[in-house]
């Protein structure tokens, strides 16, 4: 299985879209700053991801929503619709570290 995820940056507003085999790992790394395109701009939020079956369809996805803003708008919205309700902040393991949610 393999996902295209949406982070967006508390620090600069921005999204950012990705793709992985493993989900919880690379967000991992994003969270702690071990990902050099995105160190700079935690913390972050995770948006959402959608599953694939195939590697190749997740990074025909990816490079779609990167190169056309009208997909990547799409895709994002079709996340916040389909996310559950949020978590209260005080609920323990509601947000991840530098703010990031958990998955």
């Amino acid at each position: 299985m393999f996902f295209v995820y949406v982070l967006k940056s508390l620090k600069d507003k921005n999204y950012y879209v990705g793709q992985t085999n493993n989900i919880e790992k690379r967000l991992q790394l994003h969270f702690h700053g071990k990902v050099l395109s995105t160190k700079n701009r935690r913390p972050f939020k995770v948006v959402g991801y959608k599953t694939f079956e195939t590697r190749s369809e997740a990074m025909w996805i990816e490079y779609n929503l990167k190169m056309h803003g009208d997909k990547k708008k799409k895709f994002i919205d079709s996340l916040y619709k389909e996310r559950p309700p949020a978590r209260r902040v005080s609920d323990p393991g509601a947000y991840g570290p530098e703010g990031g949610e958990n998955l």
